[in-house]
């Protein structure tokens, strides 16, 4: 009986309004934290960007993806490189990793010969910066 009172191309076209509606709602989450992880605007224009996408949100999404979209990405991957180098640092720390041993184990791998000079060099400033 459901069937009949609500056909099969109405649930499509039900299924596609929530689809575009939950893309709506994640377009203007990605663009409200875009405006916020921003480091080269100021806090004016900032707030300029957020009036303009609250009171206008269908033009502010598109002018702003237009305007910034291209640097968007640029930000994103900036920090996520920020956030694996933090989780990177924390490990090494919380791992308790010893430079002294890691030092020894490079010495005695240049004394047999496996690591040159400059490989050497290299390693350890690794291990001591």
């Amino acid at each position: 009986m459901l069937a009949y009172t609500y056909p099969l191309l109405d649930f499509f076209w039900t299924m596609l309004g929530f689809f575009i509606f939950f893309i709506w709602i994640y377009l203007l989450i990605v663009v409200f934290s875009d405006i916020f992880r921003s480091h080269d605007m100021g806090g004016g224009v900032k707030a300029l960007w957020l009036i303009f996408v609250i009171i206008l949100p269908y033009l502010g999404v598109l002018i702003y993806l237009i305007a910034r979209g291209g640097s968007m990405h640029e930000r994103a991957l900036k920090q996520a490189e920020q956030q694996q180098t933090a989780f990177n640092d924390y490990v090494k720390q919380t791992a308790g990793g010893n430079s002294a041993d890691e030092l020894a184990k490079l010495a005695d791998l240049k004394a047999k010969g496996v690591l040159t000079d400059a490989e050497f060099e290299a390693q350890k400033a690794k291990v001591i910066g």
